[in-house]
């Protein structure tokens, strides 16, 4: 019988997964489902871009994985059985329940409303597609003079007000950070962020929490009312709450707690990757929810399934960082250089080089997406007999 192997989510790092496992196992031994709830692979890094108004191209995930060995399946996932090993989804043909032996989780994050009054229902995000394109549809409606507020002052929310700003000069932005604007960076970095946001007139509310979204304007913890049309909510993720629910060890944030190989440490049968996985990095220091760190996993999990089913050498290879890739508009770029554990150094590259090297790495992320093995040859190896029986005598018990 074959091996029967779930992958949960079709983001990067479940896409990529799943290609690299058909890669690396023969077809006869395995059979490979990937589970994802939209019928395309969505460039998550690109969503402020598609909430600005760009056309993105569309990559169906059904002919992605055509002619691979994996079975993609067009389903949302409505809950996972980790003790009885089974997994219940939902599509055009109602509610049904797929069993497995080895679980990919890859069922990543979304938007984290934090609790804030009125967040809910008046802010807007850019975490999926869905949300990228209600607010694209909002801000096409919006009149010239009128005010966006992108509230959160990180990664995602500097490339959301850039990228409105550049698209909408005729609109007010304006960013709202708890903190000093770009305080992660280098000094260099914090100033040639300060440049663009100026060029591009985006207003800056520095050491400002905001405590209250309405539909016209957003309350702050000093008191303040800052006019705004459109809230864009960008303060950070929160994970599926799909894993909480289950008997999986997790986190007091609902990330799966796993080992260096990213298997999970209470259910070895489950391995978790991406943003829904706690994966320690150098220093002992979770790794932060980004492409840069699920890659990675889905790798690392991918070799260490396959080694473990075919009796190959079993090994990990230390996740590291190198820069921060930061979009500024289509025009403008940062990238800064960090160490390993995410630190940054002095060096920086900016101006227009720094886009061009942003926009490499956004085509090389979907170009890994595509080709999981990085364009390398690869041999499929055989599942070792023992592996085989026992997964039959586990069925034959259930």
């Amino acid at each position: 019988m074959q091996h029967r192997i779930i992958v949960l989510g079709a983001g990067y790092t479940g896409a990529i997964a799943a290609g690299r496992l058909a890669k690396r196992l023969r077809r006869e031994d395995v059979a490979i489902t990937l589970v994802n709830a939209e019928p395309d692979f969505v460039e998550r890094v690109r969503m402020h871009q598609l909430a600005a108004g760009q056309d993105l191209k569309l990559r169906p995930l059904r002919k992605m994985f055509a002619g691979t060995g994996v079975e993609f399946r067009l389903a949302k996932v409505t809950g996972v059985d980790v003790d009885r090993k089974s997994v219940a989804v939902v599509d055009a043909n109602g509610t049904e329940e797929l069993a497995y032996d080895t679980l990919v989780y890859a069922l990543g994050s979304g938007w984290n409303a934090q609790g804030v009054p009125g967040t809910a229902e008046h802010a807007y995000e850019v975490a999926g597609r869905p949300g990228a394109l209600r607010l694209r549809e909002r801000l096409a409606r919006l009149d010239a003079g009128q005010s966006v507020v992108v509230v959160g002052g990180g990664l995602t929310g500097v490339e959301a007000a850039t990228e409105i700003a550049e698209a909408r000069p005729d609109l007010d932005v304006a960013l709202a950070a708890r903190g000093d604007l770009g305080d992660w960076l280098s000094p260099k970095g914090r100033e040639h962020l300060r440049k663009v946001f100026g060029g591009l007139g985006i207003t800056v509310h520095e050491h400002t929490a905001v405590t209250g979204v309405g539909a016209e304007r957003v309350a702050t913890a000093d008191g303040k009312a800052i006019p705004a049309a459109v809230t864009v909510w960008t303060t950070g993720f929160a994970v599926h709450p799909i894993a909480e629910a289950t008997t999986l060890e997790v986190t007091g944030t609902g990330q799966i707690v796993v080992d260096r190989t990213m298997r999970s440490v209470s259910h070895p049968d489950v391995y978790a990757v991406g943003d829904a996985a706690m994966v320690m990095g150098p220093g002992d220091k979770p790794l932060r929810m980004s492409c840069a760190s699920g890659t990675p996993t889905a790798w690392q999990a991918a070799d260490a399934i396959a080694a473990r089913l075919t009796g190959g050498k079993l090994s990990t290879v230390p996740i590291r960082y190198f820069n921060q890739c930061i979009s500024l508009g289509r025009k403008e770029g940062l990238i800064q250089y960090v160490t390993a554990d995410d630190r940054a150094v002095q060096a920086v590259l900016t101006g227009r080089l720094a886009a061009v090297y942003k926009e490499l790495v956004c085509k090389g992320a979907a170009w890994g997406v595509a080709n999981p093995t990085l364009g390398l040859p690869t041999r499929r190896r055989r599942i070792t007999r023992e592996r085989t029986a026992a997964g039959s005598a586990v069925r034959a018990l259930v």
